[in-house]
């Protein structure tokens, strides 16, 4: 796409050009919402992928849970009007009101009446020492399928030596981190060495070990200690997942992982569910910042820089339910926060003043293995069964587009009754091996 010039509202019949930073869940609902709020708008979500990652459900492409091309929705599938770009956007001039990117075959700019900020955050693989050159990321759909290889590759490793520390090693798994998805991939790691014994029966003289690093006093700590300690419970008794609480990694090598305390872990694969920076497009803007999340006002604006709204990761948004802190960056949220904001452009645009954004959450929840789940709903503590059944039906619902809901649900009822898949899914190109010299 050529430079657009921006021409005056007046030459576009007074609609306002809005365009979206970011095609995650606060990026793609806003579209949604402005394309019923502001009919005549246009709209353009400018991302670097042309698809939305549903992130919950990543450890369960780690698991052989769901294939990987169920838990991504194209954006072009999400909107109607509203025009997608993937690009990867290179500066934003508040002052002209441009948004400047790079293309696959040319680079542009865009002007815009509104800017939507939904970029999200990056992963920080510099927290720990190593941890960039040696630990694993959970992050993208490439990260999960990069993961889900290795975990195959060490079991077939395992089953050809005769080694016993070698295959100690090789089946030894640490995850750094015990929130949401930290626990929620021990489990399913789990689950899958549990589940997949069967056809690696040498190795099986050593049984796999999964490790837990937790900084914390307990798993969870986004829910009630007490769901926390149980979380612990279930996943020694069923998955056989050890848990170090309040202990830290100092260092991570191509070996293992030496703790604060002097101690080490050996092990062949490490995986880092902590850590993230603010994306390098939030951190060029002349704007102030809270703990590396853009500042914005209560209606989801950015103070100092007209026509510019901030929302998802990328944002830290005051929730007017409670005490005003902002919300924090989870998927519950951010799918409030795109249609809110969507009302508040129409109001803008109409001369209305503004509202402030408030939500209150009905509840958290994270499965921990099979079958099994923890959660806060409503107030009231649940787990087990009871809370994997909601679990799955809360993210079945807001999965984006009735194809995906349906193949997600067949292939949890299949994964219910068959074994996983272990396959693997080598994604190496062709060549000629042939020596011609």
């Amino acid at each position: 796409m050529p430079d657009d010039p921006n021409p005056a509202r007046a030459d576009r019949s007074g609609a306002p050009r809005i365009v979206i930073i970011g095609g995650g869940f606060a990026g793609a609902t806003a579209a949604q919402a402005l394309e019923r709020r502001l009919r005549k708008a246009d709209i353009h979500l400018v991302s670097a992928e042309n698809h939305l990652t549903y992130n919950p459900l990543l450890p369960e492409v780690v698991g052989a849970s769901v294939l990987p091309g169920h838990v991504v929705a194209p954006l072009r599938q999400m909107v109607h009007r509203a025009r997608v770009h993937q690009v990867r956007v290179t500066a934003v001039d508040t002052t002209a009101r441009r948004v400047h990117y790079d293309g696959g075959c040319e680079s542009g700019s865009l002007g815009y009446d509104h800017l939507v900020l939904a970029c999200g955050s990056s992963a920080n693989l510099r927290m720990i020492p190593g941890m960039a050159e040696h630990a694993l990321p959970l992050k993208t759909v490439g990260d999960a399928l990069f993961l889900r290889n290795r975990v195959i590759s060490r079991l077939e490793d395992a089953e050809l030596t005769d080694n016993p520390t070698l295959r100690r090693w090789l089946k030894t798994f640490v995850v750094v981190g015990g929130g949401f998805s930290g626990v929620e991939v021990a489990g399913e790691i789990s689950d899958f060495l549990t589940e997949s014994g069967r056809w690696y029966s040498h190795s099986q003289l050593e049984p796999p070990r999964v490790v837990i690093v937790h900084g914390g006093p307990h798993l969870l700590p986004e829910l009630p200690e007490r769901l926390g300690r149980f979380t612990e419970r279930k996943l020694a008794r069923h998955g056989g997942v050890e848990v170090r609480l309040n202990s830290r990694s100092d260092a991570i090598d191509g070996r293992g992982v030496t703790l604060d305390n002097g101690s080490r872990i050996e092990a062949g694969t490490v995986v880092s569910t902590i850590g993230t920076a603010p994306s390098p497009l939030i951190e060029a803007l002349p704007a102030e910042k809270q703990r590396g999340r853009l500042r914005v006002d209560a209606d989801m604006s950015v103070p100092g820089l007209p026509g510019v709204w901030a929302i998802g990761d990328c944002a830290a948004v005051p929730n007017s339910y409670g005490d005003g802190a902002p919300c924090p960056p989870t998927a519950q949220f951010a799918l409030r926060q795109g249609p809110q904001l969507a009302a508040n452009i129409a109001r803008r645009e109409r001369g209305e003043p503004t509202r402030p954004f408030g939500y209150r959450p009905k509840g958290l929840m994270s499965a921990i293995g099979h079958n099994r789940a923890v959660a806060r709903v409503w107030g009231i503590n649940l787990s087990g069964f009871i809370p994997w059944l909601l679990w799955r039906g809360f993210y079945l619902l807001y999965i984006p587009t009735f194809a995906r809901k349906a193949r997600v649900y067949l292939e949890w009822n299949w994964a219910m009754f068959f074994p996983p898949d272990i396959a693997h899914l080598r994604f190496t190109r062709t060549v000629d091996e042939r020596d011609d010299t």
